[in-house]
């Protein structure tokens, strides 16, 4: 389907009743283009867009493998990825942006996501006449759909298209890999204290099952609920699977030396997977992160590297 069926055939998740963007008195009406973004927004865009303001890290990250970073005027100060998004300007924190610094890059479009900013954010920005595009990833598929859809809105469709069926092949190498396999039970850990895991409604719980995993929790409703760890002690999964940040390795292995958590099988085993903390943000590495984690479950499928020198 072409990216701007898409976006006008999106249902409304983020703010409810969608609502119209006002036009700049200033702005002539042919000048831009109506849309709808990924959380069922209504919004309209300049017909060419040169200045975008990105919201989140994996925003900064889908707009660089797009090769847009010229078009790039700000980002926030957790966008880290590429080493080149650090010297862009920096408009605040995800959570909390400077809305007079996201005015002063007078951008032609704000990126953002349910995933990390605010509702407050979005409406004073629509307010203020700033055109701000949603977007909502809750599957691998729907982080490839936010790549087309942001490259067509830079006026870059192609681009997208061949960043999103380049990943999509290494997706189907990993599945055809683990399709006939035996799918462990695994744990994903946000973080544990308290531990956060995943539910059934979060990009991170099709990440598992696309690595030939099957998530202990994905039976649970919530998208990021916590647990207690005599909870986990009842699921008992094979594998415990958690982000490489320095913060959560020193937590857990302080944790792992006592009761209840060295009463865990999978600590007991010692089968505990770290992968790149890249596997949190639904972007472009996703697909680097599963692949890890795929080798990580099942090391005879081997990298990528060591497939093709056979």
């Amino acid at each position: 389907m072409e990216p701007h069926r898409r976006l006008v055939k999106a249902t409304a998740l983020w703010l409810g009743a969608a609502a119209l963007f006002v036009l700049p008195a200033t702005t002539a009406a042919q000048e831009r283009r109506p849309v709808v973004d990924e959380t069922g927004r209504r919004l309209a865009v300049p017909a060419r867009v040169e200045r975008i303001v990105t919201l989140a890290p994996n925003l900064t990250e889908i707009v660089f493998a797009l090769g847009l970073e010229e078009k790039l005027v700000g980002v926030t100060s957790h966008c880290d990825f590429p080493a080149a998004a650090r010297t862009k300007p920096q408009v605040g924190d995800v959570v909390n942006p400077s809305l007079e610094k996201i005015l002063d890059l007078k951008p032609d479009l704000v990126l953002a996501t349910t995933a990390g900013n605010r509702r407050e954010t979005v409406e004073a920005l629509e307010r203020l006449g700033v055109p701000l595009y949603g977007v909502e990833a809750r599957s691998v598929e729907g982080i490839f759909v936010s790549i087309r859809d942001i490259a067509e809105l830079a006026g870059t469709p192609q681009a997208g298209v061949e960043l999103a069926e380049h990943l999509e092949a290494r997706l189907a190498a990993v599945e055809e890999g683990t399709a006939r396999a035996t799918r462990p039970r695994v744990l994903f850990a946000i973080w544990v204290e308290p531990l956060v895991t995943i539910g059934k409604d979060t990009f991170l719980n099709d990440v598992l099952a696309r690595a030939g995993a099957q998530s202990v929790t994905a039976d649970l409703g919530e998208s990021w609920p916590r647990l207690s760890v005599e909870e986990v002690i009842r699921r008992d999964p094979d594998y415990l699977i958690l982000p490489r940040t320095h913060s959560l390795q020193v937590s857990f292995e302080r944790l792992v030396q006592e009761d209840p958590w060295r009463q865990l099988r999978a600590v007991r085993e010692n089968r505990i997977v770290w992968l790149d903390d890249a596997v949190l943000r639904p972007g472009p590495r996703i697909v680097g992160a599963i692949e890890e984690l795929a080798r990580a479950l099942r090391p005879e499928l081997g990298t990528r590297e060591e497939k093709a020198q056979k």
